[in-house]
């Protein structure tokens, strides 16, 4: 009985499995991406590649081995193609393999690769395509070439064509249009099974044949350059399956018992998205995979057929297979030989194969539509990587995070999709003649000087990269990679922040602010008091009379923060910039709100100015005067901030005179007067409020991390350090350190202004302004949300900033924020934080502002939550780990109606949202951090509450309750007073 119950199950789970794969099982990939988590399934992944994984690197015969004419070579269609039309370019002599065997197998040896991927170039072995032109001196380049591979270990994969036909086929026969290829093709792949394959356990027959097929014979983009005939590549695509197929059986009769190789085709890919989440886009989705990879993917691996999509479309235009011919295809791929990159890119066409969709780079995605496509065959990526432009040198960061990118999609697709993915091929090995582009791209690990007599080669960044990576088989979890158990100390702040608050200049616990009498006497009327003298208007006798007061602290109390950061608006509270003009009002409404916060046991911390980036938040008479440019501004400002401390400094015990000053877009004259500004401010509190009101003092910076491109070379270290000087150390040296802004900032520009490239200049500080500037701090305080890249290398003038000689980038495997594209990298957090304990030692650290943005109409902020888990456990890192003196944390932001896209609070018709973020913040705040689960509970004395009923007047569905119930009890026992006194009389 359990027996014949295992076999139902067993023989369910079967079908199922085979349910889910198969002809049109793809199309459910993109509905199975779409509801994998987010952005735990987008995360980088920390982990290795199966033992045994293949890898390997990869060329194509005429684009490295040159020697186009020497030793007997016959010339190829590429020969012919690039000496025809508008070509400039001929790959003649390419990157010289043929000359420097030694070279190449140096380079190799130096990647740890375990395959070497190449191409026999058919025209050098048969010149006019049959074996009666053999020659000899072309087979032994290939013998020699194989027995330096096994001397250092790399076993060959030898692809058969790769794209450079015997010219001679070309002209006289017609190329791959002419059925008779197909038994060439047989002769040719014979000779070398037999030369060649006691060596080679890896055979590609055919690299990449809708490339062949559809560019070759469609477009004419890439050689022989035929154009001008719709049906001919469908021809061209049916005799190239043919020849395959033919090759396979041949070595699978008469090589595969002795020699023990595989064989297979490979074929390229795109990726394509729907451009509108509709059933009909999925549908021409999946018809523009099968018109590029299907069309041979499944002739190979289902049925011998072509897709039913093109039969229906293409009709007597495409070719069909007997049945016989049919069951000849079928089945002929050992492994499925995928190639993936810009070599199938729709750059070299119109867009008729999207279908109306949109291509993206997406290799995980591809991978898995092959296992449901094709179920779930073993594949063998042979082709991968990206490309830099031709003037690159070896310095690739483009490429080496592509490469990256691809590597990590791959192991996902291993680790998370079940693929089974046996090894992966970065193209290529060297520079070379890149087909239609010619010189003017570069795809190598190794660079190639085309100018130098021996085509000297040399490792680029990409290389060490994939050398590396190779190494460690992946990407294995490092120590500084792990989750951090443990807590903060007791003391620690825990806070929220936004950029402003929401203001009420006039009380709203009434809708009506008029005053009334009620007749108790008469008709029970209220009537409106218009007596003269009287006060017609009802003042504000309570803060808590503000409802955006209560509003807003009771959002605060549901965070469980014990402070809240904000900002003041200076033009609003001195219009004139004259503080003896100051609006008392919006004054009174700030010291209303500061002290509702004190009373429900919220430390305020307030901004005093706050730099918005092109929209000034100066007071407008001071912005037509020059704004910071003038010292009229400087001394307004430290006025405003003395009017500010005399009128709040009862309630806030932490300041930051300047929120972000140190915006790139400032000039250094501007600099300079805010840092003389800050220490105004500064001092004024010092000598005149310190001692009553017993406050903290600071400016925040924002210090975004800047980590250097390559991470296991110093070459881009300087950069890095560059960029920190001038972006961090402009505004924190004077203060923190020296008193002078950083020398190598001041080296930096006198190096420029000496060449006249620019007039930057650096104002000098006097004596008295660097006794009022230095040691102007009570702590140091950084907002920090993001991490960029430098590198000295020029990719993209776009992303070049000429006047630091810098590059801009980012690691395109980090997760981006939705609308802003702000990289979320948590590991720049602890670095900064490090950065700032190792230049200033033992200062007190708050990080006044960490968040992302999100879309503001999902309330699901998945990504928030991620990113304050894990923001937060690496600044955990830096305190436990790294010994920084870090004293708090505030999150960014409370809500999005104040700061649209980074709330814990959203909104839907009026009302607020509790976001994910906001319950998971609140947590570790309740935690105090990440203790371990067997650690015993923190000790901490319980500071008392200031405000025992701010907690339940927070409540607001309990306090309504309780209102409810308080009423009807009135009510109750007042009408048994009534009916009581009635009964009476």
């Amino acid at each position: 009985m359990c027996t014949s119950r295992f076999l139902f199950v067993s023989v369910l789970a079967s079908l199922i499995l085979r349910a889910a794969t198969g002809p049109g099982a793809g199309q459910r990939t993109w509905e199975r991406f779409n509801r994998l988590p987010y952005p735990g399934d987008k995360a980088f992944l920390y982990d290795t590649f199966p033992d045994g994984f293949m890898w390997s690197v990869g060329t194509a015969a005429y684009q490295v081995e040159g020697a186009f004419d020497r030793d007997g070579k016959g010339p190829s269609i590429w020969d012919t193609f690039t000496r025809g039309g508008s070509r400039v370019a001929m790959g003649d002599v390419g990157s010289d393999s043929y000359h420097n065997i030694h070279g190449d197998i140096r380079a190799l040896r130096q990647l740890g690769i375990t395959h070497y991927r190449f191409s026999v170039s058919w025209p050098r072995i048969f010149p006019n395509g049959s074996r009666s032109s053999y020659n000899e001196m072309g087979a032994g380049y290939y013998r020699n070439l194989i027995q330096k591979l096994k001397e250092i270990r790399v076993e060959p994969v030898i692809t058969l064509y790769h794209w450079d036909l015997p010219d001679h086929l070309q002209h006289h026969l017609g190329g791959w249009a002419n059925p008779v290829l197909v038994d060439l093709f047989r002769d040719y792949a014979d000779f070398c099974f037999q030369t060649f394959g006691s060596s080679v356990k890896y055979w590609i027959t055919i690299d990449n044949p809708f490339m062949v097929a559809w560019h070759g014979y469609g477009t004419g983009m890439v050689a022989p350059g035929i154009r001008n005939d719709s049906d001919l590549p469908f021809k061209v695509g049916h005799n190239l399956l043919k020849a395959h197929a033919s090759a396979w059986h041949l070595y699978d009769e008469k090589y595969r018992r002795v020699q023990g190789g595989r064989v297979s085709m490979a074929l390229g890919s795109h990726w394509i998205m729907p451009s509108k989440t509709r059933r009909e886009n999925l549908h021409a989705c999946q018809r523009s995979l099968n018109f590029v990879l299907g069309w041979f993917a499944r002739p190979l691996f289902v049925d011998g057929g072509y897709p039913s999509c093109m039969r229906s479309l293409l009709g007597p235009r495409l070719p069909a297979f007997s049945p016989r011919e049919a069951a000849f295809v079928n089945g002929t791929a050992d492994f499925f030989a995928l190639s993936h990159g810009p070599s199938v890119s729709f750059q070299l066409s119109n867009d008729s194969l999207k279908f109306g969709q949109r291509e993206e780079l997406d290799l995980r995605m591809l991978l898995y539509w092959v296992r449901a496509e094709y179920d779930n065959p073993p594949i063998f990526i042979v082709e991968s990587g990206w490309f830099v432009s031709g003037d690159t040198g070896t310095e690739d960061p483009k490429h080496m995070y592509y490469l990256k990118r691809f590597i990590m999609e791959t192991l996902k697709s291993i680790k998370y999709d079940n693929v089974q993915v046996i090894g992966y091929t970065a193209w290529s090995l060297l520079d070379g003649f890149e087909w239609h582009r010619e010189y003017g791209i570069r795809r190598g690990l190794f660079y190639v000087d085309f100018t130098s007599p021996d085509m000297k080669r040399e490792p680029k960044t990409s290389a060490i990269f994939y050398e590396k990576l190779i190494e460690k088989n992946g990407f294995p979890l490092l120590p500084e990679n792990e989750q951090a158990s443990g807590v903060f100390p007791c003391d620690f702040v825990w806070g929220v922040a936004t950029d402003s608050i929401e203001v009420e200049t006039t009380s709203s616990q009434f809708a009506d602010p008029n005053v009334y009498i009620w007749n108790m006497s008469g008709n029970g009327e209220l009537t409106r008091l218009e007596e003269p003298g009287t006060a017609r208007t009802r003042q504000v006798r309570h803060c808590a009379d503000y409802a955006s007061i209560r509003h807003q602290v009771a959002q605060v109390l549901r965070v469980h923060v014990s402070h809240f950061h904000f900002s003041l608006n200076w033009s609003s509270l001195v219009p004139t910039g004259n503080v003896s003009e100051a609006n008392v009002t919006l004054l009174a409404y700030y010291a209303c709100f500061t002290s509702e916060l004190q009373k429900a046991g919220v430390t305020p911390v307030v901004s005093l100015w706050h730099y918005t980036g092109k929209h000034s938040s100066l007071p407008a008479p001071l912005e037509l005067k020059r704004g910071w440019q003038s010292n009229d501004t400087v001394q307004a400002f430290a006025n405003y901030a003395r009017l500010c401390y005399r009128h709040l400094g009862a309630h806030v015990k932490l300041w930051i005179t300047l929120n972000e000053p140190n915006g790139k877009e400032l000039s250094y004259e501007v600099g300079h007067n805010l840092l003389r500004a800050h220490g105004l401010a500064w001092n004024v509190y010092n000598r005149e409020f310190r001692k009553a009101q017993g406050g903290k003092v600071s400016l925040t910076l924002h210090m975004d991390w800047v980590e250097p491109a390559y991470s296991f070379t110093r070459k881009d270290v300087i950069p890095a350090s560059r960029v920190l000087d001038f972006r961090v150390g402009w505004f924190a040296e004077p203060i923190f350190g020296s008193g002078d802004y950083p020398v190598g900032m001041r080296q930096w520009l006198r190096q420029r202004n000496s060449l006249d490239l620019f007039s930057y200049h650096l104002p000098a500080f006097s004596r008295e302004d660097e006794r009022l500037i230095r040691g102007s701090y009570d702590f140091f305080a950084l907002s920090h949300f993001m991490t960029s890249m430098v590198s000295g290398a020029v990719e993209d003038k776009y992303l070049y900033e000429s006047a630091l000689e810098v590059h801009y980038m980012f690691d395109i495997t980090w997760l981006m924020s939705s609308s802003r594209r702000s990289p979320v990298v948590p590991w720049g957090l602890r670095k900064a934080l490090s950065w700032v304990s190792a230049r200033y030692p033992s200062v007190p650290i708050y990080i006044m502002a960490n968040g992302v943005d999100e879309d503001p109409a999902r309330f699901q902020d998945n990504l928030r939550v991620y990113y304050f888990h894990n923001y937060i456990n690496e600044a955990l890192k830096a305190y436990l780990l790294d010994g920084v003196n870090l004293q708090g944390y505030f999150a960014y932001a409370l809500s999005d109606q104040r700061d649209p896209g980074f709330g814990m609070y959203g909104y839907l018709q009026d009302e607020s949202v509790v976001k994910p973020s906001l319950t998971l913040y609140r947590s570790i705040i309740e935690r105090n951090g990440f203790p371990a689960p067997t650690a015993a509970p923190q000790l901490c004395p319980r500071p008392a509450e200031r405000c025992p009923g701010c907690r339940l007047l927070a409540r607001r569905p309990v306090v309504g309750f309780l209102s409810l119930v308080g009423s009807a009890l009135l009510v109750t026992i007042g009408l048994i007073v009534y009916f009581t006194s009635k009964r009476q009389n």
